[in-house]
């Protein structure tokens, strides 16, 4: 008696999980669609008949990839908060540790980071994304420099988000080059610092 058939949107969403638990464990070079079909208890065929190509494979899961990393969500709590800077403070911890808790979706995007520098699809996607995602912050930055104009003198908010993602994503890579020693805690103290302790220097001779 043959099984119960599954949607195709379903199937699909099988075969990426699949495909990111492959990328995940044996880097994007590896992931081929036999060992993608094999993880996803399929065959090759319907690997094939979702997506075509391996190369259609993998962009599809860079879009799935990016669609859950480079999205930032201000949750009713940070946005209550009644200054500026503890917002943006509050969503880089946020961020910070969202991105340190999945150090092989860190290293899956590093990875197509490499191939987007041939690949020009891949590096468009990662540019829009990121722009995106930088975007994102620059309303949070600009409420900081209204708050504070005095201690952000020349600062723009394009620039100011720029340093909170520098920050986020900088995080990210330490927690992959030293994960037994790097601490989210201490990264985040030394961003604080630079915010809220650093002055403008004078310019007076």
């Amino acid at each position: 008696m043959p099984g119960k058939r599954v949607p195709e949107p379903e199937r699909r969403e099988q075969i990426l999980a699949a495909t990111y638990d492959v990328a995940a464990e044996h880097g994007l070079w590896e992931t081929t669609i036999l060992r993608v079909a094999a993880a996803a208890n399929v065959s090759p065929g319907l690997v094939i008949f979702h997506f075509e190509t391996r190369r259609q494979l993998l962009l599809a899961l860079l879009d799935h990839v990016l669609a859950t990393t480079t999205v930032l969500l201000v949750d009713p709590a940070v946005a209550a908060l009644p200054s500026p800077t503890e917002r943006l403070i509050a969503v880089l911890r946020r961020e910070m540790s969202r991105l340190t808790s999945e150090p092989l979706r860190i290293r899956l995007t590093f990875d197509y980071w490499m191939a987007g520098v041939r690949d020009a699809a891949i590096r468009e996607k990662l540019q829009t994304e990121f722009a995106r995602y930088r975007a994102s912050f620059r309303p949070l930055a600009a409420e900081v420099l209204r708050a504070e104009p005095d201690r952000f003198a020349d600062v723009t908010p394009e620039g100011l988000a720029g340093l909170a993602v520098s920050l986020i994503k900088g995080c990210a890579v330490q927690s992959m080059i030293d994960a037994e020693r790097f601490d989210v805690d201490d990264h985040l103290a030394a961003a604080v610092g630079l915010m809220t302790n650093v002055r403008p220097a004078s310019t007076t001779v």
